[in-house]
């Protein structure tokens, strides 16, 4: 890849917008359309495009796989932990109005959380599946 100047240099610029792009569309999930899942593939798509792009070996030395395993299984720590702390707090299961004085507070950070664990989960799920294809050798020649 040393040889396609145009093409790494057009990757450095895009990469950066695309992961912003990616944190836009998970907190105005909120107010729109997108949200934890939407967020969660388009950051992973701009890793799978630095890995396309630099190879994945220099993918792997900027995201480990051991960090992306721990994604996919804090993700979901975050979810499950939401609605535990909303039962500690006398509600039932991801009732977010216990997580303010004021149950619409209560309501928004509730979602910004299980969001966010969405996100976390789907981004690494989404990165693991592309390092266990991308790191496969082809045996047929």
């Amino acid at each position: 890849m040393r040889d396609r100047v145009i093409l790494r240099v057009g990757a450095k610029i895009l990469i950066p917008f695309i992961l912003l792009f990616a944190l836009y569309v998970q907190f105005h999930g909120d107010y729109g359309p997108g949200g934890g899942f939407q967020a969660g593939v388009i950051f992973a798509a701009g890793i799978v495009l630095y890995a396309l792009v630099f190879g994945l070996k220099a993918a792997h030395r900027v995201l480990p796989p051991w960090v992306v395993y721990v994604c996919s299984a804090l993700g979901v720590l975050i979810f499950a932990g939401t609605g535990y702390v909303t039962m500690a707090l006398g509600g039932a299961f991801l009732d977010y109005g216990v997580l303010a004085h004021d149950p619409e507070h209560g309501q928004h950070y509730g979602i910004l959380l299980v969001e966010l664990g969405v996100l976390v989960t789907v981004f690494g799920v989404m990165v693991a599946v592309f390092y266990a294809f991308a790191g496969r050798r082809r045996l047929d020649g």
